[in-house]
């Protein structure tokens, strides 16, 4: 049985999208993509997905974050 909720589906194909903010999402495949955020990867397993974030995640910070760190000078350039 298919879960009623796309973003529920274990078995599902996922986008990992970003937006202007630096903010990460996974997206259905089957979903429209939302205004605002762009396609990071292409639709993979779900599994996948969580492997990639988990293999990116150091660099993984907000926007504002990262703006605020490098006016203190202490960005990672």
């Amino acid at each position: 049985m298919e879960p009623s909720n796309p973003f529920d589906d274990p078995q599902g194909r996922f986008f990992i999208l970003a937006n202007a903010r630096q903010q990460f999402s996974l997206w259905p495949e089957r979903c429209a993509l939302p205004d605002g955020w762009q396609q990071v990867c292409d639709p993979q397993p779900q599994e996948a997905c969580f492997r990639w974030l988990e293999q990116h995640r150091e660099r993984l910070q907000p926007g504002r974050f990262v703006t605020h760190q490098q006016q203190k000078g202490t960005g990672s350039e």
